[in-house]
């Protein structure tokens, strides 16, 4: 469908990375540069430390600050003092897992159950000794093992977590991943199956993270969901599909209106933007992060 002035005119003063046929130095002094634009901040805005790698932590955090931001997300103890240096948290937390444990094999698995009850009983009090409020959790993949028999054995681990999340104040919240591309044979990847789990363990200390990126390529339907499931869902994530880049006119997602019906539910959050930019310089990374948050800034 042919977009429509306003949609076009709007995308326009927001401007886009791939669309645009300047250098990502020349893009990024232009988009820097635009130092007047203050940022709603109806919505919290976050980024995920992993897609900014080649930046040195403090440098991003300085980039990030200078751009309006509130937190860097997917980040660990080890950062989370140097985010408080510069007036910043993480809306999403995590730690190093234990060995051999991560997004394919967590929660769904109990042999894995007293060694992941270890590791988040000692991060859930260090994340709340530094402000952290929501820490990240995964359901792993299934290897053959069927939904029910993995929902139940995620609830059992989690109901074990929940006193101490109760205790320190800190929610867990499992994201949903797409099993269909990126994250093969993933449990946890629809919104059906994430709320089902959320109703079973029966708590406010979890909750999901939906991933927007994600989600669009298992069922799409996003404001419906927003709308349906937001009491169940703590934390969102972007990403430009196809190919995880910027959230602009380029990719098939419409973030300003998602954005605008998550903020009308009342969401008070954080929302992590998860693309992978463009240029590959320092500045034409933090121009493009600044492109996206603006987008999302309704």
């Amino acid at each position: 469908m042919k977009p429509t002035s306003s949609r076009r005119d709007a995308l326009k003063a927001l401007g886009t990375v791939a669309a645009t046929s300047l250098s990502s130095s020349a893009f990024a002094v232009e988009a820097l540069g635009n130092t007047d634009v203050k940022l709603k901040n109806n919505i919290k805005h976050s980024v995920c430390r992993w897609c900014y790698q080649s930046i040195p932590f403090e440098e991003l955090c300085q980039g990030v600050k200078n751009i309006g931001m509130a937190s860097i997300e997917l980040t660990g103890p080890e950062e989370w003092p140097i985010l408080k240096k510069y007036g910043l948290t993480a809306g999403m937390g995590w730690g190093t897992w234990p060995a051999g444990m991560g997004l394919n094999n967590f929660f769904n698995e109990p042999k894995n159950h007293d060694t992941l009850v270890a590791f988040y009983e000692d991060l859930i009090p260090t994340a709340a000794a530094n402000g952290i409020k929501t820490l990240i959790c995964f359901s792993g993949n299934r290897n053959g093992m069927n939904d029910y028999t993995g929902m139940i054995n995620c609830a059992q681990v989690i109901r074990r977590l929940i006193p101490t999340c109760e205790k320190y104040d800190v929610v867990l919240s499992m994201e949903l991943l797409s099993s269909r591309d990126s994250h093969r044979d993933y449990m946890c990847d629809h919104i059906d199956w994430g709320v089902s789990l959320c109703e079973m363990v029966n708590s406010d200390y979890f909750k999901l993270l939906y991933d927007i990126f994600h989600m669009q390529s298992m069922h799409g339907d996003h404001i419906r969901n927003i709308r349906k499931f937001g009491k169940y869902i703590n934390h969102y994530h972007t990403g430009g599909m196809p190919g995880r880049k910027e959230i602009d006119e380029t990719q098939e997602i419409y973030y300003p209106a998602v954005i605008k019906a998550l903020i009308e539910t009342g969401y008070k959050g954080y929302l992590g933007q998860e693309f992978i930019p463009t240029p590959k310089d320092k500045a034409g990374m933090l121009a493009s992060l600044k492109r996206c948050v603006q987008i999302c800034d309704v």
